[in-house]
Formats: structure tokens, sequence, C-alpha cells
């Protein structure tokens, strides 16, 4: 008697896993419910579908949030008490105030080295640059040279023009707690103190980030592999509006969730696998005005296929003497087909086989 195939997929009665470049096919028999209509129906399958030509792609979709780049503390300069502080959402630019210890104003300005001394005639370094530069940007420091990064008497003048605007006492030397140095303008995305609490060195103050706007999710490693850097993405945002990017950064294994109790070995986290953070850019993000943390579907190419056949996924049999086919229906009658499987992709496979053309109708489970 002739061993009969069965079909890999039907309402969802298989597992497609696909890793990489790789692929894996779980065969679980469906049932006899499509084998008595193939009976019913003449040895028909229950529905067809085309094979089709064209391209091909292996992305996926996962999961994102919405949110801010470059988030991190920002601590107190100095000791006192907090009379001030920006509120939560709101975006601060060069010389803005973030916060005031005992009335005095911290005034963001922007740089990458972090501000960890006073600044005063004489000094050298990097800090200097920045400071020189911000006077310049600010209209106090005409005919500084930042590049020397010495604080010089006309660096002394211009802060003291800088102490003179705000209303402050014109010192001509920075204060450590006078200042922050960050990369750009700052969002407030939390308060780490409230107005009255002690604050000293080291203590947080604010959390802030950036103002660009980012899409943050978490890949398995082996999934992450097939993903870099400047790699083109579609995003589909709160209230169905879509948006493009790219992939900004690919970053190390994070440790799992910790919401549950602790990571592996502890409550609800022993069975928890490490993931890989990836941060996606917009490539118009003035465009986007959701709000923070909004859930975020994000569509990653991958490789492309160009021009081949596919058929569905779950049009794929389980040859009884090994391998895969389709079931090719033509003239009325169907018959069994081999076929060579290649890339997956949107729920269809790549399939090779001398006896397969365009435009073929293949059988499918029924629905």
């Amino acid at each position: 008697m002739r061993k009969r195939s069965k079909w890999l997929l039907g309402s969802l009665a298989a597992v497609l896993a696909v890793s990489g470049g790789g692929w894996a096919v779980i065969d679980r028999q469906q049932g006899d419910t499509d084998g008595q209509e193939r009976r019913a129906a003449g040895g028909l399958p229950p529905a067809t579908a085309p094979v089709e030509r064209g391209d091909l792609g292996s992305g996926l979709q996962v999961e994102g949030t919405l949110g801010y780049a470059q988030e991190r503390k920002l601590n107190a300069g100095g000791p006192g008490v907090l009379t001030w502080v920006a509120g939560e959402g709101s975006a601060v630019e060069r010389d803005g105030k973030l916060y005031e210890v005992n009335g005095r104003p911290v005034r963001l300005m922007y740089g990458s080295t972090p501000m960890y001394r006073p600044l005063k005639a004489g000094d050298k370094g990097e800090d200097v640059k920045q400071l020189k530069r911000n006077l310049q940007a600010l209209g106090h420091g005409t005919g500084l040279d930042p590049e020397d990064g010495v604080f010089t008497a006309g660096t002394a003048t211009a802060v003291k023009r800088w102490q003179k605007a705000h209303r402050a006492a014109e010192t001509g030397e920075v204060g450590k707690e006078d200042i922050a140095f960050a990369s750009g303008p700052q969002r407030v995305r939390g308060n780490d103190a409230a107005v009255g609490d002690e604050v000293g060195p080291g203590k947080p103050v604010l959390t802030v980030t950036g103002t660009e706007r980012i899409v943050r999710f978490q890949l398995e490693p082996a999934k992450a592999g097939a993903v870099k850097s400047g790699d083109p993405v579609t995003m589909r945002l709160p209230g169905g509006g879509g948006a493009t990017g790219k992939i900004d950064s690919v970053g190390g294994a994070a440790q799992p969730d910790d919401k549950n109790g602790g990571g592996a070995g502890g409550p609800g986290g022993g069975d928890k696998k490490a993931e890989v953070e990836v941060i996606v850019t917009f490539d118009r993000p003035a465009e986007v005005n959701a709000p923070d943390q909004s859930p975020v579907t994000v569509g990653l190419t991958g490789e492309t296929r160009k021009g081949v056949l596919s058929v569905p996924v779950n049009a794929l049999l389980a040859l009884a003497g090994g391998g895969f086919g389709v079931q090719v229906v033509q003239d009325g009658r169907a018959r069994e087909v081999p076929v060579e499987l290649g890339m997956f992709g949107n729920g269809r496979v790549e399939v090779t086989g001398d006896a397969l053309k365009e435009g073929m109708q293949v059988g499918i489970p029924k629905l």
C-alpha cells in the first residue's frame, strides 16, 4: 500500500523555527480531517494557492519601545538643599537651568567631558575648551580661541559677562556646582530628588536623556548576529502611523529582566536567557510625536532573495520517502512534486524543482 504524505503545516499544527540563515521544520500530524476531505473530493486538496515568482525577504517583526537616546543620571555638583528642579518631560537647552541648590542655579553646557573641577585662570584641558566653546556660542566669548585649551584672562572676562547676564557674582571663575556638561539638549526623564532634599556629590538629582527619539528592542543572540548597524527598518507607531529608520547600534548581551526576583537561579528568573539590546534611530525624528514608552512594531529587512519561486509554508508536504514536496493541482488532478527548500520569510518558503513553474496551483490544508 502506498504511504500517504503529510501536510507539514495546517491550522498552526507545525512550528517553523528560523535562526540566522538556517531553518527547521517540526512535523506534526494534523489529523485525518484533511485526508477525509481529499478523499471526498477525489484526492484533491481542500484549498490551493499559486506558485509565485518574486523577491522574498527573511525579515521579521519585533516589538520595541519608543524612548530617547543617551539616558543617564545627573549627579549634584556640590552639597546643599535642592531648592528647584526641572520638571519631568521638560527640555533644557544650552545655558538653561537643570536644578538649583541653595538657590544657586546649575546650568547646562554642551560637551563630552564632565564638570569634574572648578575652572579658573591658568587651567588647561578639554573641559576648558568646552567652556570656551559654550561662551562663544552664547555671545560672551568673542575673540576666544577655544582650541588652545587654556583658561586665559580673556576667558575670565567672558565668564564675567556670562555671570553678569545671570545677575550672579562676577568672579571670572566657574565652580564645579555651576554647570553640568552634556552632549546636547537634554530632556528630563524623571526626578531622583525632590525640592527640600539634601543633595551632594555623587547623589543623583535627575535622570536625563538626549532629545532624539529612538526605539529599543531586544533580540536573542542568535538572531542579533544577523542584524548590523545601518540596516534599514520600517516601524509601525501607535495610532497606525508609519516611519522608517535604521539600526543605530547592536549592543552587548543584557541581563534578563529582574522583575520576578533575580537572575538565573533566583525566583522566577532561572530559565530566562540573556538578550541583546538593539537601538533604532528615525530618518525623520521630528515627525514622531507619540508618547514616551509607547509600543512600536519594528520590521527588520533581513536578507532578500531576488526573483525566486515560493509557496505558502503550509503548502509543504513531508514526503513518505523522505524530503519535502508540494501537491500540484492541474487539470482536475493532484500529484506530488519533490522540492528543495531555500529561504523562509513572511509566511512563504523558497522552493526549487524541475517540475515547478510560476502560476501552478499547489494544495494547502483547509484553514
